[in-house]
């Protein structure tokens, strides 16, 4: 098997404790976690792990703007070597090229640190061949460009879905997928009101605005959350609007028993309890994620009772006791959010689809029984595709006389099937919901 960059590291450390991996080779450490198939996010808390503290945000932008565009990068990659390089060398080369071609890093400051990154992970000999290459395309970079196909950075068998699903609107949400999103919070009306947090965001020199959900803040620049007001004491959490809406949709009175069935990492389970006094169970399948969840609930000061189950085999953990509301935040692509994990499009491939599209059904058919006659249920997926949205809700209806669609009528996003979509973009993340009703008998059909 082939030797990592966290190999050379561990190897060079050995015989050079004292040598620090500088921003360049971390990040690159990072990318190359993606192209052996590991998530974004665990390649970077490796990546940054014994980081200096003002490294970590430069490493985390070199290394999502690498993963953000590689699909031209390794085409670069490919017109500027005679042959494809190992993964070790394709990540510093990704990690080199992004920074002049779209990080804006003074290009010394891009080639020689990323030269001095090969070195420092036991590729010395491959530092003149990164050296030539970067130079080359600072030489060449605008003929290379205006060589450069289209859509490189979409995998074709999700751009298809896109261009099929959005009709002409795909040029739009392909171009904000690629787009960094903004760090939107959500205020814990418990806590206080919004307005009286964007004055303590205005205090801490944090300039924010309001967002469409009732209790959404967007700033301006993203912050680290120990520099916001009160997050520590339970005053905010970061949160997307369009997450933001699943509680307000699903609109928790109190005294209700509700069930969150797919909950970490406890977002949406803290905002239904914000909302209202609520007996709230939240479920999720990842007993490895349950840790965050009490640790979201403990921070906001609220309670639920917290299980590790699957959703489509209540058997395993249902008491019984039926739910007046039932909140499916269903497992997905994540394509509505590849702006904020662009590993999503590197590592799903297009028969995940289908899967996911089975799953959701299976959810959705083993918790209807569970919910009260007059109750309602709330299907959200962080998804475009039609597959795992309107085309599941309509196939499930089809099965299930109890059960019918109520309208949403609302302001942000735009009808789609029996639900409402949201196309990323500015504030808001790529989202779909659709609210299913509980008849207690199968309401009558027209008569032809």
């Amino acid at each position: 098997m082939a030797a990592t960059l966290q190999d050379y590291a561990l190897a060079n450390k050995r015989n050079k404790p004292n040598l620090p991996r500088n921003a360049r080779a971390r990040a690159a450490s990072a990318v190359e976690a993606v192209l052996r198939g590991r998530s974004l996010d665990d390649g970077l808390a490796s990546a940054c792990k014994g980081a200096e503290p003002r490294d970590v945000g430069l490493i985390r932008a070199l290394a999502y703007g690498a993963v953000r565009e590689l699909g031209s990068l390794r085409w670069l990659i490919r017109q500027l070597t005679q042959r494809p390089p190992q993964d070790v060398i394709t990540a510093l080369l990704a990690v080199g090229l992004v920074q002049l071609r779209s990080l804006r890093v003074p290009e010394h400051a891009a080639v020689s640190e990323t030269v001095d990154a090969a070195a420092q992970i036991g590729q010395r000999k491959a530092g003149g061949m990164i050296n030539a290459v970067l130079r080359r395309y600072l030489r060449e970079h605008e003929t290379l460009n205006e060589k450069l196909p289209p859509h490189l950075d979409m995998p074709d068998w999700l751009l298809q879905h896109i261009r099929r699903d959005w009709d002409e609107r795909w040029p739009q949400v392909l171009g904000s997928s690629d787009e960094p999103a903004p760090m939107t919070l959500r205020v814990n009306s418990r806590a206080g009101s919004r307005d009286s947090y964007l004055e303590s965001l205005a205090t801490a020199d944090l300039p924010a605005t309001a967002g469409v959900p009732a209790h959404s803040v967007i700033l301006e620049d993203a912050a680290a959350v120990g520099a916001l007001p009160g997050f520590a004491q339970g005053r905010a959490s970061v949160q997307d609007c369009s997450a933001q809406l699943a509680a307000e949709l699903l609109a928790p009175k109190n005294g209700e028993r509700v069930l969150d069935a797919c909950a970490a990492p406890g977002g949406k389970a803290a905002h239904l309890l914000e909302l209202a006094d609520i007996d709230l169970v939240a479920l999720d399948i990842a007993e490895a994620r349950q840790p965050r969840v009490h640790e979201t609930l403990e921070r906001l000061s609220l309670k639920a009772t917290v299980l590790t189950g699957d959703a489509a085999q209540p058997d395993d953990w249902w008491d019984g006791k039926a739910f007046d509301a039932i909140l499916v935040d269903a497992p997905c692509s994540g394509t509505g959010v590849i702006r904020r994990h662009p590993d999503i499009k590197w590592l799903r491939r297009a028969s995940d689809i289908a899967q996911m599209a089975a799953r959701q059904t299976a959810i959705l058919t083993a918790l209807w029984p569970l919910l009260k006659p007059g109750g309602r249920l709330l299907y959200a997926t962080c998804s475009i595709l039609d597959a795992e949205n309107r085309d599941a809700l309509d196939a499930w209806l089809a099965t299930e006389p109890s059960a019918q669609a109520a309208p949403i009528a609302a302001s942000w996003g735009e009808p789609a099937g029996v639900g409402r979509r949201i196309a990323p973009g500015g504030a808001w993340d790529g989202f779909y919901f659709a609210m299913l009703l509980k008849h207690s008998v199968a309401p009558p059909t027209e008569q032809s």
